[in-house]
């Protein structure tokens, strides 16, 4: 089975925990990270501050913050797709933590 690789080219924030990101097929998703920021990776992304220090790291094409949380550049593509689950997650994280 062939995966498509994707490449965020750029990104914009428009919101309190939401960018707009552009990819290398001229697509573009507008996604809010808010309801999957728990755990000890994405967590601390909470923090609108530290949130929005989100840079492009030009050797993986993806997006990346200094606390090391990152996503797959597939998964933010096809953001959609892998909401759900990342949501289903970040619960499961959220309640290990309480």
């Amino acid at each position: 089975m062939k995966h498509p690789i994707h490449r965020v080219n750029s990104f914009e924030v428009v919101g309190p925990y939401t960018l707009r990101v552009a990819f290398d097929d001229e697509s573009e998703q507008v996604i809010n990270f808010e309801p999957v920021l728990a755990g000890e990776l994405f967590g601390p992304l909470r923090d609108l501050t530290l949130f929005n220090k989100v840079r492009l790291d030009p050797e993986a094409h993806t997006l990346v913050w200094s606390n090391g949380a990152d996503f797959d550049p597939a998964t933010l593509h096809d953001w959609a797709e892998h909401v759900e689950a990342l949501q289903k997650q970040a619960r499961q994280w959220d309640s290990v933590a309480a």
